[in-house]
């Protein structure tokens, strides 16, 4: 098994704005290997990323991101609500992180809702635009939206989020479509399950993952990946023990 991955939640969300180029970039900077990041549609049908259905969490504005074009978006400080340093920094499409992230990086795109069916078409033809399908793993609680993103594209790679389960294994052995990863919160799996998964040939990203002790249980489980909102953090201390 390969040495587990650090994944930025949101990017580095504990030191910068969630979901934001500058979150990406500090992540990366503090060692993570790959991005978990959420997507929305637009009114006018492009892929934003932002956590929440509404900007009023994030941003300085109000309102549903599926009723506010990008040039709405665009007008909205998602920066200045975690502190004035970041004031200016902008929602970014999902096009603008591929152009400002490089290729080698894994980025797991979480699909949050599903848009009446539109919003898998448009992720797949941007993935392919983007040379991004062998990197990028999609992940969702919404389950029927990986089987519609495995029909319209079966190379790409798919994982299920969920709450806690009986049997990790059987769940995912039951998936109408090929699974490449499950996303459980590392509470909610066990020692015995990671190791049944992954010698079962699937990935395994916990999230999210912020306490030393917690960090070191799932090292030691064999995980994929681990998902944080401190990946720097996570890298000294896998530097300590390596």
């Amino acid at each position: 098994m390969n040495r587990t991955m650090i994944i930025g939640h949101r990017g580095a969300a504990m030191d910068a704005p969630e979901n934001t180029l500058v979150a990406f970039q500090k992540a990366l900077e503090q060692g993570a290997e790959g991005l978990e990041l959420d997507i929305h549609l637009s009114a006018d049908g492009e892929i934003v990323v932002c956590h929440d259905s509404t900007v009023n969490r994030t941003t300085d504005g109000t309102g549903a991101i599926r009723a506010m074009t990008v040039s709405d978006l665009k007008k909205l400080d998602a920066g200045v609500r975690y502190g004035e340093a970041f004031r200016g920094e902008r929602i970014p499409l999902l096009s603008e992180v591929f152009e400002a992230i490089p290729k080698q990086i894994m980025i797991n795109i979480e699909v949050k809702n599903v848009y009446d069916g539109l919003i898998e078409g448009r992720l797949v033809d941007l993935l392919k635009r983007s040379d991004r399908l062998e990197s990028v793993v999609v992940s969702s609680f919404r389950h029927q939206s990986l089987v519609r993103l495995k029909k319209l594209e079966p190379e790409l790679k798919v994982g299920i989020l969920y709450d806690e389960l009986y049997s990790h294994k059987g769940y995912a052995d039951l998936s109408p479509v090929p699974l490449y990863s499950l996303h459980p919160h590392y509470i909610n799996i066990g020692d015995e399950d990671i190791r049944e998964l992954r010698e079962s040939g699937y990935e395994v990203y916990v999230y999210t993952v912020n306490d030393e002790q917690s960090m070191r249980r799932m090292i030691a489980s064999g995980v994929s990946g681990i998902i944080t909102d401190c990946p720097g953090k996570l890298k000294k201390l896998m530097l300590e023990e390596a």
